[in-house]
């Protein structure tokens, strides 16, 4: 009785332990918070503009328990085209912060959700000129959180009073600059049209011709700006010669260029000076300011966005008040909302009041597709002007045929059947050829285990088939494609056509493709010669008994293979520069005059050249070497008991047996030249006037720098696929092995 009563107890106590735990979770639950809504930030925002989004949206979670905002940054340069990409497939972000520049392409795409009433609900906070960059096609796609411009830097202590007029400005320029000691009385990127603009407006000039709003840049105003800016730095020699960013700094901070052109993120780059920020001068010639352009970061919404009320909001409180005042006070933007220069902290600070009052002269960029195809060929003007090898007319009739053929109309669509009717009996033929083809009569016994060997091949094939010949067949097709307004329309060959007819451009202009082959065919057979040369040679010395400390110099010459190359690219460059780089004191040293690299074709294309070289011997010295030391002493034994001169061993001996691991090097490093992007890139930029770029730089700029052309480009990378196809078979042929009949 005792037992079955003790059994009974457990049991109750049991199902009362049940009941409270299954009570307990419930009660979990129930209390639990529920699941909140995610809302993901794209910005490209660094440092102190960085801290300040995120403490915004910190600030935000906690406002809107409902929501949690996540931030992610991009780098600038992939940011347009991942937008582009992520956004139509719903993968991208539900608010991003960008400039106007593409807003009108954006909201033609689909991309962007209105924000009319969103700026209806903060009446009179906006200027508006930000809020005419965001509008198009009579809405409004952002919300304005910063202006950007360029304006005038003055060290205080060279330039007591700030000029007025270009005149004042240039007589205290001609006062300051000593160009012996390297000091400059002005200092700015006169090769970037986004400093040069102001200029242009100043000189009574525009960049689009009205109604049909095309862009026009050899005009008499653009004539008088740009000789203007090239007299600054040629003739009155006031200015840096091939002013960078970093040189900009670099001098502003030594006390070296007593008044800078540059934006409110040039703050953050100055140390130790003095200085004050002012409007642009008025222009004596014309007696009109100089306006610069102006750049309106926004706060845009996504078309495809899942939240689009908690994306709004966070917009809102993005650019409301107290928001704009952090923003100002931390991320020292030049916030675009006039509530917040209320507060003594914003309103009294003299730089963020300077840039703001500049932005109320300065000239919203075009935020049209148009706006996108004038940067290069100006930029390109820009440096053959200052670089004394064309006169401003020249250089802008010349831009403005580069202009044209960047924006230039589609090709009339054509139909793709006889192209996909040419694939089918392509593949056809290929297939009855297979099928034909003699079977070896020992291939059962070859390949007895031919599941096996599948089994092992296959993961290698798939991943081939995925990273290699998927994209591939997708960039060949696209070459069949025209890009334009966000969509893709089938053009056949007229891709390939204008590329070999030099349509638009004379063939013997740097847009040609047979002008750009040929740079490129003797940019790689002058980089392949001397890295095979300069190689073995150093391969032979390294080889000799008698050499000490063997082991250092292998290390020593692998070094320039063992940097990434595009660290080397940038450190040539600098070393090139006229005025303050080591090639240029190397020269003085020796009595020599500095030289202007970049001016000519002859020096840009030998700087190329230079830099290329010394990033590509060691790998020709490294197979020289090991193939060196796989030759038998026996054989130079016997040659010098034969009386053979050491010529006569090197042609005899060292080269045959060098053939076999050289020729596939030589191949090898042929392909690697034929597309080496970075350092013409990064070294010269193609300069003169494009006249050093190369087919795969200027596949590159039809992709991303002229109008986003990717069909074009994409016919132009399957040129150089067939070219390097062509060549890969001829030396296939000539390193082939001759048979023992033929000898």
């Amino acid at each position: 009785m005792t037992r079955v009563g003790g059994v009974a107890a457990v049991k109750r106590a049991i199902a009362i332990v049940t009941l409270a735990c299954a009570l307990f979770a419930s009660g979990v639950r129930a209390e639990a918070p529920p699941e909140k809504t995610r809302i993901l930030v794209w910005h490209a925002y660094r440092a102190a503009e960085e801290t300040a989004l995120l403490m915004l949206i910190d600030q935000f979670n906690a406002a809107h328990p409902e929501y949690r905002a996540e931030a992610l940054a991009l780098p600038y340069d992939v940011y347009p085209s991942k937008l582009s990409a992520a956004i139509p497939t719903g993968h991208g972000p539900d608010v991003f912060i960008f400039a106007q520049e593409r807003v009108s392409a954006w909201a033609r795409d689909g991309l962007l959700s209105p924000m009319d009433a969103d700026a209806a609900m903060m009446p009179g906070e906006f200027p508006e000129a930000a809020l005419d960059a965001l509008r198009s096609k009579g809405a409004l796609w952002g919300l304005p959180l910063s202006l950007k411009s360029v304006a005038l830097y003055v060290n205080k202590s060279l330039v007591p009073v700030a000029p007025v007029n270009t005149d004042e400005m240039v007589a205290l320029a001609q006062k300051l600059t000593d160009p012996a000691q390297g000091r400059f009385g002005l200092a700015w990127e006169a090769g970037d049209f986004y400093h040069h603009a102001s200029w242009l407006s100043g000189f009574g000039g525009k960049l689009f011709k009205e109604p049909e709003h095309r862009p026009v840049v050899d005009t008499p105003e653009g004539v008088a700006a740009l000789t203007f800016v090239r007299d600054l730095m040629r003739k009155k020699h006031v200015m840096p010669e091939e002013p960078s960013a970093q040189l900009v700094a670099t001098l502003f901070n030594a006390n070296r260029a007593a008044m800078v052109i540059n934006g409110p993120w040039f703050a953050g780059e100055i140390h130790g000076v003095d200085y004050e920020v002012v409007s642009l001068p008025i222009v004596s010639a014309t007696g009109l300011p100089a306006r610069p352009l102006l750049t309106v970061e926004a706060a845009l919404v996504s078309a495809t966005s899942e939240v689009k009320d908690g994306a709004r909001a966070l917009a809102r409180f993005l650019v409301s008040k107290d928001a704009s005042i952090l923003r100002a006070k931390i991320g020292r933007q030049v916030v675009a909302t006039r509530s917040a220069y209320d507060d003594p902290g914003v309103g009294g600070d003299t730089l963020l009041r300077a840039f703001r009052k500049q932005a109320e002269s300065a000239v919203p960029m075009d935020n049209t597709p148009a706006m996108l195809t004038v940067w290069e060929p100006y930029k390109r003007a820009l440096t053959a002007v200052l670089s004394g090898l064309l006169e401003p007319d020249e250089a802008l009739a010349q831009a403005q045929r580069r202009l044209n053929a960047i924006a230039k109309p589609m090709p009339p669509p054509a139909s793709p059947w006889p192209l996909l009717l040419l694939a089918a009996g392509g593949i056809l033929a290929l297939s009855i050829w297979i099928r034909r083809r003699p079977v070896r009569p020992d291939a059962p016994a070859l390949y007895h285990d031919v599941r096996r060997a599948i089994a092992y091949c296959t993961p290698a094939a798939a991943s081939i088939l995925v990273l290699v010949f998927i994209p591939f067949a997708i960039g060949v097709g696209l070459a069949f494609f025209h890009h334009g307004e966000g969509r893709y329309t089938f053009v056949g060959l007229s891709n390939f056509v204008d590329i070999l007819t030099s349509r638009d451009y004379r063939i013997t202009e740097p847009m040609s493709f047979w002008f750009t082959l040929a740079v490129t065919l003797a940019w790689t057979v002058a980089n392949v010669v001397l890295h095979v040369s300069i190689g073995l040679f150093l391969a032979l010395l390294l080889r000799d008994p008698l050499l000490k400390f063997k082991g250092v110099y292998r290390v020593l010459l692998i070094v320039p293979w063992a940097v990434p190359n595009y660290i080397t690219a940038l450190v040539w460059k600098g070393m090139f520069h006229r005025q303050f780089g080591a090639i240029s004191a190397l020269l003085a040293t020796l009595g020599l005059e500095p030289v202007s690299w970049f001016t000519r074709f002859s020096t840009s294309f030998a700087a190329n050249v230079v830099t290329n070289t010394w990033l590509g011997f060691p790998f020709m010295m490294v197979v020289s070497l090991g193939a060196l030391q796989s030759i038998p002493q026996d054989l130079y034994e016997a040659a010098e008991v034969d009386g053979a001169s050491k010529w006569a061993q090197f042609r005899h001996i060292t080269l045959p047996l060098l053939r076999p691991a050289l020729l596939p090097a030589v191949i090898l490093g042929s392909v690697w030249t034929f597309n080496m992007f970075n350092i013409i890139y990064l070294v010269s930029g193609g300069e003169p006037g494009g006249a050093t770029d190369i087919l795969v730089s200027e596949a590159y700029r039809w992709a991303f720098q002229r109008n986003e052309q990717f069909g074009f480009a994409a016919a132009y990378s399957t040129l150089i696929f067939l070219f390097l196809l062509g060549w890969s078979a001829l030396t296939r042929r000539v390193a082939r092995e001759p048979s023992p009949e033929a000898a």
